[in-house]
């Protein structure tokens, strides 16, 4: 395990985020900073976010980007607070238009303050500008504001990555079909069993401007309680970026999202059954794995209802505690992001 960082030596942390787990996690971060309340983190520390982008699709002619947007809205204070995505006091004139048009995908709908995110990406990608510099102009408008230059957000990627997912169609010659991550997701809701993840670009992808310099730059690199497989796990696919945690100075912490047995929000459970992994808080621990082992992790929080899987987890080589992991609200969850670091700093 890296060194433990002296008193109030923490000053840049580094999150590899998915969209609403993430998103909410980084919350209760920023405020745990903003408090004083997080052990061994500096009153001006920073906090760099690398968010999985292999959710992205194109609709209607628009690039969107659901992770990063739901990041970048939840840290403006944009967020629809009851959905988790999207814009608060939307409206859906320009989806119910398109719909009496019959034109598809009628089963995602973009709001209509919402197409204004997507449409300023589209033109700015169409004139030659990378993601990166896409995503660090639209964060200027959400969180520059608020945060300055105490928070970034950096996409995984500048390149085309894209989830898909193969279930089974009795209909099709080959006993099955391939859809979209977002059409498993909102259109089928995870119902039908995932047979197979494609990542398509994945592999030929390569770290967004900054990310490798946010990751061995950190004094602290947090995997909040995001989606192991299609959101953390994609952001560890991106070639070099899951050597870089592994050869990073900084402690690296992670939180469960699976507790007593099952997801909290989302489809974890679902994309763990697609891989083979156990769905327990103990065995996504031991999936990422210890860097002593050649994995990612030097510590794995579970929640409360799985303390019996503390053992397991140290037998895997990683530092283990169980603590609550249920992002009540602000202060639960910073006091979730000061457990972590207490947990590499003792």
């Amino acid at each position: 395990m890296p060194t433990t960082p002296a008193e109030a030596d923490i000053r840049q942390i580094t999150v590899l985020s998915g969209g609403m787990g993430g998103a909410r996690f980084c919350q209760g971060l920023l405020h745990g900073i903003r408090t004083g309340s997080l052990p061994g983190v500096a009153a001006g520390a920073t906090v760099t976010v690398v968010a999985n982008t292999a959710d992205d699709l194109w609709v209607h002619g628009l690039k969107v980007c659901p992770d990063l947007d739901t990041v970048m809205y939840t840290l403006g204070d944009g967020i629809d607070p009851g959905r988790g995505w999207g814009r608060r006091e939307e409206t859906w004139s320009v989806k119910t238009e398109l719909a009496e048009y019959g034109v598809e995908p009628t089963w995602f709908g973009l709001g209509d303050r919402d197409i204004a995110t997507h449409l300023v990406r589209t033109q700015m990608l169409e004139a030659g500008y990378p993601l990166s510099a896409v995503t660090e102009a639209l964060c200027r408008r959400w969180l520059s504001p608020t945060h300055g230059d105490a928070l970034r957000l950096l996409p995984m990627t500048d390149d085309r990555v894209e989830t898909h997912v193969a279930i089974a169609d009795p209909q099709s010659a080959s006993g099955r079909r391939v859809v979209h991550f977002q059409e498993y997701w909102v259109r089928l809701r995870a119902e039908v069993p995932a047979e197979q993840l494609v990542f398509v670009g994945l592999d030929a992808a390569a770290p967004a401007p900054g990310v490798l310099d946010a990751i061995a730059g950190a004094d602290l690199v947090l995997l909040p309680p995001s989606n192991p497989v299609v959101s953390v796990g994609t952001i560890l696919g991106v070639p070099g970026l899951r050597q870089a945690v592994r050869a990073t100075a900084a402690p690296v912490v992670g939180l469960s999202p699976i507790v007593g047995g099952t997801h909290v929000r989302g489809m974890a459970q679902q994309m763990l059954d697609s891989i083979g992994v156990e769905v327990s808080a103990g065995a996504v621990g031991r999936h990422y794995g210890a860097r002593s082992g050649g994995g990612v992790l030097d510590g794995w929080l579970v929640d409360t209802v799985d303390a019996d899987q503390v053992p397991t987890v140290e037998a895997a080589g990683l530092a283990a505690r169980a603590v609550p992991l249920m992002m009540t609200d602000h202060d639960a969850t910073a006091a979730m992001a000061a457990a972590a670091i207490d947990l590499v700093r003792e």
